[in-house]
């Protein structure tokens, strides 16, 4: 097994073994750079495994202990209108049960012209509905701190998904697919979100995280494995 620093030396042939670029882009100009870094905090690994989905390939394995944080690092050049496709197979270890609205980060895009931080893929457990779900969110602009989490889309621990995700900068409009399929209740855009009345505004996206971050101290479990494979990311969507 090989595990990432914080300098990733892997380097282009084990980046092509783990991200997939759509036929219709490329690396450069449009898309994500292979030159990724990662970001994790103390006790957490990003670990290179053989394939557990049936699926040819290896495997991106994220370790995080209590709050910790683990991400791929890809960073975004000459996006078209700043908007982009991504796709990820994923499989959830186990999810938290406490605190009460413990909430989880998978993915989150940025730019360094803006504050906003975009959350196109993360959840939320919710007592209320004894239950993990998926949300988009958003954090640190001026709709404030938010995961607008549905009961349509709960999280579940051990199975493979498919999951895409559409940043359209054209009205602030993040979309999610799972196996393919839309779930219309998870789309925000610039007047429908999950905070403020003030409108939801992209940055200009030059980086995009994949892993994951819990951000509630002395969580239940105190540990967590997230696994990865088939990145994709490109101007065109790529499918399941």
């Amino acid at each position: 097994m090989a595990i990432l620093r914080k300098a990733a030396t892997a380097g282009l042939a084990l980046a092509a073994a783990l991200f997939a670029i759509p036929p219709t882009a490329s690396a450069s100009p449009a898309g994500a750079s292979p030159a990724w870094t990662t970001e994790t905090s103390a006790g957490s690994t990003i670990t290179v495994v053989p394939s557990t989905s049936g699926r040819p390939g290896k495997e991106l394995l994220f370790h995080t202990e209590g709050n910790g944080k683990a991400f791929v690092v890809l960073p975004l050049k000459h996006l078209p209108a700043n908007s982009l496709w991504a796709r990820v197979r994923v499989k959830l270890g186990a999810l938290p049960v406490k605190p009460d609205w413990a909430h989880w980060t998978l993915a989150e895009a940025s730019g360094s012209d803006s504050p906003t931080l975009v959350r196109p893929l993360g959840g939320q457990y919710a007592p209320t509905d004894n239950g993990n779900f998926y949300g988009v969110g958003s954090d640190l602009g001026p709709t404030g701190d938010w995961t607008n989490w549905r009961t349509s889309a709960p999280a579940a621990a051990g199975v493979w998904q498919c999951v895409e995700f559409h940043l359209d900068a054209s009205d602030n409009k993040v979309t999610v697919y799972f196996d393919g399929v839309e779930n219309p209740d998870l789309t925000v855009s610039t007047k429908s979100h999950g905070g403020t009345s003030d409108d939801f505004v992209f940055p200009t996206f030059d980086k995009l995280k994949l892993g994951w971050q819990l951000y509630q101290a002395d969580p239940s479990p105190s540990s967590y494995d997230v696994r990865m494979s088939g990145i994709a990311v490109g101007p065109r969507r790529a499918g399941c």
